[in-house]
């Protein structure tokens, strides 16, 4: 018995059913010898994006786990622990380390010491028969507060250590949740009550919570618009009347309109936090901030009502003690919802022609258009990435159905969506798994598609091909004039079928819809697919930077 086979059976007890990972690692092998499957990667950052879809998808109950080799792959995992944790993602992530009498010595790379700053927490494991207890610490962080990644360093002479008895003893952790201060919450039902144009603004806290339900119900009873975090995508039907959708740096007309006139602001489960991916709340509107991190409170904007405690225990808190103050008389009033459908008809308007477009290269509406009339949104999960995919898709995309979207982009990577959407099949297998990338992701991850073909991941991914940088065209004109800078190009299709995928490349528009339901009929099979789309360097955005007061967000 080694630490490592330790470690392979407290993560059984845990639940986990795969290691994503890269060799060479001896957890690998203590994995899969009771059944773990290993999920190897082409590159460590796609290994950890794999464990953080799952965990996301999962809600936090069933936790991706990601393991890699000391030296280089421990530093290669960087960009996706970083991206994990800018968005409050919960995965462990179990690196190798140098022997202990070689860890501290120049120049070997100490990932306890590097990963500090974007990990909830890391522990270098030192002592053999502590395994068990650092395993317990480690759950307790990812199960209880604010997600995050945690990581547990195992430096290679203890992974092979004999670990004693002790963890043997091991039982899986338990999850705590906390409801609201009563008085803070009747404070803030009271300011929600008498405020005369409220919006609430959930966060993927609520998604964490499982609070949709408790959600709707509030913003029904009260007649409450409802927008969410780019990261809270799908935390509210945005087929509902009283829906705003998503607000990234692009967002609806409505999400501009209602956000920017509001009197009053509730976030649930949402950090609030000021940053180039997301819309500056204006100021003067009174703050109710719902999150069970008490950092969150006045870090970007001032809080008048904080409520410390899980959103679905809060929310069921509000929900009580607004019916003790107007009961349900005010549910009926549809004023609010006619409001809201006259201003979404007319941002439609204008861009329902866009839409549906016959031009030619594709414009990439059209593409994100006829997937969600090809392919029904409750049997999708969605995800985009950085970039014009990003910016484009989120606000057209109807999200109908909580997790049916992954958004992200605090610390936005390009190829993040590959790993993301491979995670997520492995989490919800009976779900079509789509990820839209550009051209330029692709060039980032793109590798990894051939890992999606030999685990038999059977996701769809979605180039969008306009062989440039669209969204650098204002950032590079003297470059790009003199040089090209911007040009990028190849055929994704043949690098997918040369890697072992079904593919199609598309030019015609009238032949989008049909090539996803062929796509899904493939995945259906079993097989990994790739469309590649060819469209044009659209530059048109949705209300983009109507809400700023920073730099522009790019990739």
């Amino acid at each position: 018995m080694r630490v490592v086979d330790a470690i392979a059976e407290i993560l059984r007890r845990e639940g986990v059913e795969f290691l994503s990972c890269y060799p060479t690692t001896i957890m690998i092998e203590a994995a899969a010898a009771i059944g773990i499957r290993p999920v190897l990667c082409r590159q460590e950052r796609v290994g950890v994006d794999i464990a953080d879809g799952y965990s996301r998808i999962s809600n936090g109950k069933r936790i991706g786990v990601f393991a890699m080799q000391y030296g280089p792959g421990a530093e290669n995992a960087f960009p996706g622990i970083a991206t994990a944790y800018s968005d409050s993602a919960p995965l462990l992530v179990l690196p190798l380390g140098h022997a202990r009498a070689q860890a501290g010595v120049f120049p070997n790379f100490r990932a306890s010491r590097t990963y500090a700053s974007v990990t909830k927490n890391v522990e270098e494991l030192l002592v053999p028969d502590q395994v068990g207890n650092a395993m317990r610490r480690a759950y307790s962080l990812l199960k209880n507060g604010r997600s995050g990644p945690v990581m547990i360093e195992l430096p290679v002479d203890v992974a092979s250590a004999d670990p004693g008895d002790a963890w043997q003893a091991y039982t899986p952790v338990r999850a705590a949740q906390s409801a609201g201060s009563p008085s803070d919450v009747d404070a803030a039902a009271k300011a929600l009550v008498e405020a005369q144009r409220p919006v609430i603004y959930a966060g993927q806290g609520t998604l964490y919570a499982e609070a949709t339900d408790d959600l709707v119900e509030l913003s029904e009873l009260l007649q409450v618009p409802v927008a969410t975090t780019l990261e809270g995508k799908s935390a509210f039907p945005e087929d509902h009347p009283l829906a705003l959708g998503a607000a990234g740096t692009s967002l609806t007309g409505p999400g501009v309109r209602w956000i920017r006139d509001a009197d009053l602001l509730m976030g649930v489960g949402a950090g609030l936090s000021r940053h180039g991916m997301y819309p500056v709340i204006p100021p003067g509107k009174t703050i109710v901030q719902i999150t069970n991190d008490h950092r969150d409170f006045n870090k970007g904007y001032p809080t008048d009502y904080p409520i410390l405690g899980d959103a679905k225990l809060v929310l069921r808190q509000l929900i009580e003690a607004v019916k003790d103050r107007v009961g349900t008389k005010r549910s009926e009033d549809r004023t609010v919802q006619s409001d809201l459908k006259k201003a979404r008809d007319e941002w439609m308007a204008e861009w329902l022609p866009i839409l549906t477009s016959d031009e030619k290269p594709i414009t990439p509406y059209r593409v994100i258009w006829e997937a969600q009339q090809a392919i029904d949104s409750a049997d999708m999960i969605v995800t985009h990435d950085s970039g014009s995919p990003r910016d484009q898709i989120v606000p057209m995309w109807v999200s109908k159905r909580p997790r049916g979207y992954v958004g992200w982009g605090k610390s936005h990577a390009l190829g993040t969506g590959l790993g993301l959407i491979m995670g997520a099949k492995l989490a919800a297998p009976e779900k079509v798994c789509i990820n839209f990338m550009g051209d330029a992701a692709f060039g980032m991850t793109g590798l990894d598609f051939e890992t999606a073909v030999r685990n038999q991941i059977p996701i769809i991914t979605v180039v969008l091909n306009n062989s440039t940088m669209a969204v650098e065209i204002p950032h590079l004109p003297i470059s790009h004039e003199k040089y090209g800078s911007r040009d990028i190009g190849g055929s994704y299709a043949d690098l997918a079928k040369a890697m072992g995928g079904w593919s199609e490349r598309v030019d015609d528009p009238a032949q989008i819809g049909e090539a996803f339901k062929r796509a899904r009929r493939v995945t259906e099979d079993g097989r990994a697919a790739l469309l590649e789309f060819i469209t044009s360097a659209e530059t048109r955005f949705s209300m983009r930077r109507q809400l700023v007061d920073g730099p522009p967000a790019t990739h």
